[in-house]
């Protein structure tokens, strides 16, 4: 029987040393949004990919540079082939130019037309006057962006939706990512779902099933503990056969009652179960549950919902799916720690004048899910410490 007690580092270490590589899919771009890229994308070309114009103005050459009245040429369109137009580059007459039009050889500037005279494009014109310009001007140049064989998006890049955009310019239609982890969710208790004036609503199903929708991990199945071990292993098993899931996350059943089946099943398989120093969400629990194929990992999390929710954050979402890295935030107000274990408080990180500041919200229970919905983030304060108010403190976000 094992029971020690771990840090919350240790312990996520020791979750993510249990669990195999997600494989590496290419997904259409925009359906990468918010996911992290698994490597390196280079751009297979320059962006942007040739010279063009910032401006609907006029191309000038390096004669033109200094103003004056000038023949105008043919209008170069967003699209057109310059080199069909000015096959001798620009010599003599200046060219009517649109906007991200590609710009034809010898171009040095470009004028906006309302700086020229007229101020605007006259399709019976034959010449117009243009002003000074200094070589460069207005000109986008090819690479300018980003140039051929550069990294376009480093691996752990969360895809936004100027990624895809970026993506589409460089020609990119898939990018890199982690495969979607599949979990089997395994909640309940006797008390839990039934209709009796002592049975409890499962809150900890929907709430995970919102959990893994948050952080991009899929639910394969979810199954319902009793307070029978026998029934659960096979209840374990079968849902892994037909499921095939890269890991089972449980819900409760791991402390030291006398009906917790959780660990009554996968302790005696190796599991480890124990606490890690930390408030809430101390019991903890990592096995493997054996199957034809080799084993599939299980993440067993404590059953009270603050609790479940908590651990989820730290060990699971990290992990399995897309969470944001800790960041830090300036506490409003003293946050009081607890002797012996980090203290992961509930609470509310807003900006106020230019900075990030972090007030608790709610209860400490761990059953006291309906005070913590308004909480964005948790506070972590070390143990054994008071962070005073206008310290840092570390913020997870939720």
């Amino acid at each position: 029987m094992n029971d020690p007690v771990r840090s919350p580092e240790d312990h996520a270490r020791a979750a993510a040393a249990m669990i195999p590589p997600i494989p590496v899919e290419q997904v259409p771009a925009a359906g990468a949004i918010g996911r992290r890229l698994a490597r390196d994308v280079p751009a297979p070309g320059p962006l942007p990919a040739f010279d063009n114009s910032q401006m609907d103005g006029y191309a000038l050459g390096k004669e033109h540079l200094g103003g004056g009245a000038f023949p105008l040429g043919p209008v170069i369109a967003a699209g057109a082939d310059p080199a069909a137009l000015y096959p001798e580059g620009l010599s003599g007459a200046i060219a009517p130019i649109m906007t991200g039009a590609a710009l034809p050889r010898g171009a040095a500037a470009v004028v906006p037309v309302e700086a020229c005279e007229p101020g605007y494009f006259d399709d019976g014109a034959t010449a117009a006057i243009v002003p000074a310009a200094p070589r460069g001007q207005f000109i986008r140049r090819r690479g300018s962006d980003i140039g051929p064989g550069d990294l376009l998006f480093p691996k752990g890049h969360r895809v936004n939706a100027r990624t895809v955009g970026a993506a589409a310019l460089a020609g990119i239609e898939h990018l890199p990512v982690r495969r979607q982890a599949r979990v089997l969710l395994c909640t309940g208790g006797e008390e839990i779902g039934g209709a009796g004036p002592a049975q409890i609503p499962d809150a900890n199903a929907p709430m995970l099933r919102a959990l893994c929708a948050r952080h991009g991990i899929d639910v394969a199945g979810h199954i319902s503990t009793a307070d029978d071990p026998a029934r659960l292993g096979r209840a374990l098993v079968s849902a892994v056969a037909d499921l095939a899931p890269d890991v089972v996350v449980t819900s409760g059943g791991i402390s030291h009652g006398r009906f917790e089946v959780v660990r009554q099943v996968l302790e005696p398989l190796g599991g480890w179960f124990g606490h890690v120093a930390q408030q809430p969400g101390g019991p903890q629990g990592l096995a493997e549950l054996p199957t034809e194929a080799g084993s599939t990992p299980v993440i067993c999390l404590p059953g009270n919902p603050v609790s479940t929710m908590v651990s989820f954050r730290l060990f699971v979402a990290p992990l399995l799916g897309e969470a944001e890295e800790a960041f830090e935030a300036v506490a409003g107000e003293d946050l009081v720690g607890i002797a012996g274990r980090e203290n992961f408080v509930r609470g509310v990180v807003e900006k106020r004048e230019g900075r990030l500041v972090a007030t608790a919200t709610g209860g400490r229970g761990s059953h006291l899910l309906a005070q913590a919905v308004d909480a964005n983030a948790l506070l972590r304060v070390p143990a054994g410490r008071t962070v005073k108010a206008g310290d840092t403190v570390k913020a997870y976000s939720l």
